[in-house]
């Protein structure tokens, strides 16, 4: 047998134990976001604020490739937030994990409880 063949089946064992692990503590999986623990991480909740919508980035930049849009009063789910390029005196941009993994300015995601952790 292969390396490759056999890092590939450890690999799988692994992540069927995973799931097993998972699936014998039901508790885990019905706790909600906010979790004081590691196991899962925490979403933070923004809406866009931008009239005409936000342009998604694939980094924090204005000048980075737009893989992604969300329409103005859109509710996101934000990972985490780190210093990008300034946006109207603004420089903080948010990973947003809505599928796309996009980065968005904040000068244009209002909060909806409290502000994303520092990436």
């Amino acid at each position: 047998m292969s390396l490759r063949t056999a890092l590939t089946r450890l690999a799988i064992a692994a992540a069927g134990g995973a799931l097993l692990a998972g699936a014998a503590s039901p508790a885990l999986a019905a706790d909600g976001p906010g979790r004081s623990d590691d196991r899962r991480p925490t979403y933070y909740k923004g809406r866009v604020n931008a009239v005409g919508g936000l342009k998604l980035r694939d980094r924090p930049t204005r000048g980075s490739a737009v893989i992604g849009f969300a329409a103005h009063g859109e509710i996101v789910s934000v990972f985490c937030k780190t210093p990008g390029e300034r946006v109207q005196s603004n420089a903080l941009w948010y990973l947003l994990a809505d599928g796309t993994w996009a980065w968005g300015s904040a000068r244009y995601i209002d909060n909806i409880g409290p502000a994303p952790r520092w990436c």
